[in-house]
């Protein structure tokens, strides 16, 4: 079935479903990401310190699309947070991925000790007025944050890329986001665990819905407005994850998921995690 879009609050919009590209390197990365290009993902997500931006660009170029079918994201690292240097982190992403523009670029992580968030966000707010960024956004922010460049600022970012999954389905930002119109992407989506998909609940329901406990999942993002953005290397993982739009989740179902909720995977609280 084709893949819904998500309206986001600047008019572009993204597809409901992505691609994700983290630990995807050298010339296997290339093919992966090639081969989800063909498998119908249209919406890919790199950032700088993914150090595969190469890699998607080379898999952009084989796959005979035209640049506008795909709509590609790419992140900010904290080296490159401040005034002047956040041009310099997103040229040289642009740079790696061999494109004119791209199409949704996020602050990666806030870094409050350093506090140069907002300059950042102030940075990435330009960067679009010169038609560079077609939509920007951010990631791992909190309330406190993203309170902070809204009302500094003006502008409300169109995304708010954060973990989510079973084991910790975000409720409240969820329901921030909806106030604020900011579209929920989930990163770790499965939670990177084979926990989560031998979870007794999960399969229950995706043996209930004749599915994998995957695509039950990642049906649940999908029911929640989330934008989840799960990775395989495997052709057939990847075609899988796209077939969920054919089944729908009860209201119990979705309330039994979201009950597995148990907390991050490793602490990467935003408060006070830094990555550089």
């Amino acid at each position: 079935m084709p893949i819904p879009n998500r309206t986001l609050n600047d008019g572009n919009s993204l597809p409901a479903i992505g691609f994700g590209t983290y630990q995807l390197h050298g010339d296997d990365g290339t093919a992966s990401v090639l081969s989800a290009i063909e498998s119908g993902y249209r919406l890919i997500d790199t950032a700088l310190n993914y150090e595969n931006e190469a890699e998607v660009g080379q898999a952009i170029r084989s796959s005979g699309l035209d640049r506008s079918e795909l709509i590609i994201t790419s992140k900010l690292p904290g080296r490159f947070h401040g005034e002047g240097k956040t041009r310099e982190g997103f040229m040289e992403s642009l740079e790696n991925l061999g494109l004119d523009y791209l199409d949704l670029f996020l602050i990666h992580w806030p870094l409050p000790r350093i506090d140069k968030y907002l300059q950042t966000w102030i940075e990435l707010i330009q960067l679009k007025s010169e038609g560079l960024i077609r939509s920007v956004g951010v990631s791992n922010f909190t309330r406190s944050h993203l309170e902070k460049i809204i009302s500094e600022s003006g502008v409300v970012p169109a995304v708010n890329q954060i973990e989510l999954h079973p084991h910790f389905p975000q409720a409240e930002m969820r329901k921030l986001h909806g106030e604020l119109g900011i579209q929920t992407e989930s990163w770790t989506p499965l939670a990177r665990q084979r926990s989560v998909l031998q979870n007794p609940v999960i399969v229950a329901v995706s043996d209930a819905h004749n599915v994998t406990p995957a695509q039950a999942v990642l049906r649940w993002h999908i029911q929640l407005g989330t934008i989840p953005l799960p990775k395989s290397s495997q052709r057939d993982r990847q075609e899988e994850n796209l077939n969920i739009f054919d089944f729908e989740l009860s209201e119990i179902e979705m309330d039994q998921i979201s009950g597995l909720e148990s907390g991050r995977l490793w602490g990467g609280d935003p408060d006070t995690n830094e990555e550089f």
